[in-house]
């Protein structure tokens, strides 16, 4: 494993799972939120998110967690592992709305400095987002999942002992 793909919707724990697999293979993790943002939640541009992507997936090596689902054909491609946390909308919404309590008014480590966590109305769009989209955000991750290039291993989980046994198992190896 030298680029491993970590996508799922919101609150599916891909940030996690790069963070303890980027510290058991010593690869270096990259998160999509960083790049989406600048400090005060500033959005940056389609195109500056599609630079900054590219420039990520041009590395020898990575763990890139996280959506921009406009440049998934090029990690793709890039990618040796592609994993993909299915989980539950409803446990996503729980787990968005108990680490928004758990880092409120702090940058989580998954996001750019100066993007504090908070609990407001962009909270509830939010939330309304991950629900609205939970079918059609899917949907496109299951067409990667069933019909992956020949070089591309793919990992699906959906509960926490499959996400346990992912990372216990040996890096490159089929959990």
């Amino acid at each position: 494993m030298k680029r491993v793909m970590i996508v799922g919707g919101p609150g599916s724990g891909k940030s996690m799972l790069a963070r303890l697999l980027g510290k058991q293979s010593g690869l270096p993790v990259y998160h999509m939120d960083k790049i989406h943002y600048r400090a005060g939640w500033l959005e940056r541009t389609r195109e500056e998110k599609d630079l900054l992507t590219h420039e990520v997936h041009m590395k020898d090596s990575w763990i890139f967690e996280g959506g921009h689902s406009n440049t998934f054909e090029e990690r793709v491609s890039r990618a040796d592992t592609f994993v993909w946390l299915d989980i539950p909308v409803a446990l996503r919404i729980f787990r968005v709305l108990k680490r928004s309590l758990r880092y409120y008014g702090q940058s989580r480590p998954d996001l750019a400095e100066g993007c504090p966590e908070r609990f407001n109305l962009q909270t509830i769009e939010f939330l309304h987002f991950i629900w609205r989209t939970r079918r059609s955000a899917r949907a496109r991750l299951m067409k990667i999942y069933e019909n992956p290039p020949q070089h591309l291993r793919v990992v699906r989980i959906r509960t926490k002992s499959e996400f346990a046994a992912f990372l216990q198992a040996p890096t490159g190896q089929t959990c």
